[in-house]
């Protein structure tokens, strides 16, 4: 029987309290992947170097260590019910690449996703998907074409640099400014991405966040498709930041690209929108 093209029984995609603004321990969210009848979950938390931003959304190296521990408690305690594991989702900050490679290098990962967030603006980063209306304000006034050329350039170098399994929500740059809309030239800068991508067997994440915020994931189905006919692999992520929002939206994905479904979808959830600092 051949594989689906998305494993919707593995979660790679959530967070906890630890990264400072999800709600929930690290218990809570095994819990919830059982009851949702997923066969694995990977936590990715946090991590970026160098960011001058108002508040912390991510961990620090001695919270790492922390959530490693409990990581490793939880997978011994629910072996043979889930298996579990420990992952990061490393910013792109393009002045810190190595310094965050050399990071990386100090922790046994079982998933390194890799995203772009923070922005240098002169004076401090700015959040490149947040819904904040100082932060779209900001972005406009750089000028939405500039960010998004930056948000392409700062993803093609980190993919020289850091040793990352999966690239995480590709599109979602710039998804709460009402000025910005994505382009065939954007498209084409992706499709760069993917490239890079294959050569490297760096899969693509099915990002379900996407469903409450626009009504299809992210990166959207264009480019999931186009990641599919490059031979790319695709992974899910719910991107949960709560609990409840582990496995959302996963009985969606079976046939999603058009295939057939040959396994019985996972219990998809409808939840209320996540918050994005």
């Amino acid at each position: 029987m051949p594989l689906p093209a998305i494993d919707s029984t593995t979660d790679g995609h959530v967070h906890t309290r630890l990264c400072h603004h999800a709600r929930g321990e690290m218990e809570e969210y095994v819990l919830a992947a059982m009851a949702a009848g997923l066969k694995k979950l990977v936590f990715l938390e946090h991590h970026e170097i160098g960011i001058n931003y108002f508040e912390s959304t991510w961990l620090t190296e001695a919270e790492f260590v922390a959530y490693h521990a409990e990581g490793k408690r939880l997978a011994a305690r629910y072996a043979g019910k889930i298996e579990i594991g420990c992952g990061v989702e490393v910013g792109a900050n393009p002045d810190h690449l190595q310094e965050t490679a050399d990071f990386l290098g100090r922790f046994a990962w079982d998933r390194i996703g890799l995203s772009y967030h923070y922005l240098w603006a002169g004076n401090e980063h700015v959040n490149m998907v947040s819904r904040r209306p100082a932060s779209i304000a900001l972005m406009e006034a750089i000028g939405v074409e500039k960010v998004a050329a930056a948000y392409f350039e700062g993803l093609t170098r980190a993919l020289a640099v850091i040793p990352a399994d999966v690239v995480c929500h590709l599109d979602a740059v710039l998804r709460h400014c009402p000025a910005f809309a994505f382009t065939g030239e954007h498209f084409a800068r992706v499709r760069e991405i993917l490239a890079l991508m294959r050569a490297k067997d760096i899969a693509l994440e099915v990002n379900t966040s996407g469903f409450a915020l626009r009504g299809e994931p992210y990166p959207t189905l264009a480019i999931l498709q186009e990641a599919r006919r490059m031979g790319i692999r695709l992974a899910a992520g719910s991107d949960a930041h709560r609990p409840a929002d582990v496995g959302r939206y996963f009985d969606r994905l079976p046939g999603l690209l058009g295939e057939k479904a040959d396994e019985p979808a996972v219990r998809g959830q409808q939840s209320e929108e996540p918050k994005v600092s």
